[in-house]
């Protein structure tokens, strides 16, 4: 068994990290999911959440992943995601105001062209962001 894991994590537009580490935590469909080097194959669907990557050096960086899939090989990791960034790239009040826009459509029901489908998904996107960036201020120690 080796002392590192190969990620990458890549979006629609780019690939956001490439690089070993020691540990990664994902948002699988079913739970957080914790994988270390040598973990048995899986391929299982990502909610929106946080993806932590531990580096050799006890480092940790924090991206945001909107879902998508999640392959782990005995050597590989690869996150592949519509919608990736760096938790620290997050902007707290355009997330604020997606927040607000989505519960507005939820709870307009004079509108009867409202996809109430898109609205929660949103909500629980937006939701998912603000908890990214809260687990990385606590992380911090702000």
């Amino acid at each position: 068994m080796t002392d590192s894991i190969h990620v990458d994590i890549v979006s629609a537009e780019c690939e956001i990290y490439s690089g070993e580490a020691e540990m990664v935590f994902a948002p699988a469909e079913m739970g957080e999911v914790g994988i270390a080097p040598g973990h048995a194959p899986l391929v299982t669907k990502m909610g929106p959440g946080e993806v932590r990557v531990k580096d050799r050096d006890g480092n940790e960086s924090a991206f945001y992943v909107s879902g998508g899939m999640l392959e782990v090989q005995p050597k590989v990791v690869t996150v592949l995601s519509d919608t990736a960034q760096r938790a620290e790239d997050l902007d707290e009040a355009a997330i604020m105001k997606a927040k607000e826009e989505a519960e507005n459509a939820f709870h307009d029901k004079s509108d009867s062209t409202i996809d109430y489908a898109k609205a929660r998904a949103q909500l629980a996107e937006t939701a998912a962001q603000l908890q990214t960036l809260q687990r990385l201020r606590k992380r911090k120690g702000r």
